[in-house]
């Protein structure tokens, strides 16, 4: 049975990767996923949150895009990463503070 917050976050995959260069101009860890999911998610544009995947997690602004895919994702410069991976995002608890109880992520 799922959990009461897997029914509004459910994983997405990753069907494209960026690698940026030096001289982009817009460089650092990005995710991008369409209006749909952002809103099952209660996400907004260029709001922070953790990408969790396969081997590490990575704090990132979120873009919208329309032109994924529902279920998709594209992340920019998240290292441990690849396309195919399976990620989900999660929102920081940014009200009160780093705290021991608040720093563990629960997938």
């Amino acid at each position: 049975m799922p959990r009461p917050k897997d029914l509004y976050n459910p994983p997405l995959q990753v069907i494209e990767f960026v690698d940026s260069r030096r001289g982009d101009d817009e460089r650092g860890p990005a995710i991008s996923l369409n209006r749909a999911e952002a809103v099952m998610r209660m996400l907004t544009d260029g709001e922070l949150v953790f990408i969790l995947g396969p081997t590490r997690k990575e704090l990132a602004p979120v873009t919208i895009d329309d032109t994924i895919p529902n279920g998709g994702v594209i992340v920019r410069d998240v290292l441990g990463v690849v396309v195919t991976d399976v990620v989900k995002l999660v929102k920081p608890d940014m009200d009160h503070g780093p705290a021991p109880a608040r720093t563990v992520i629960f997938g």
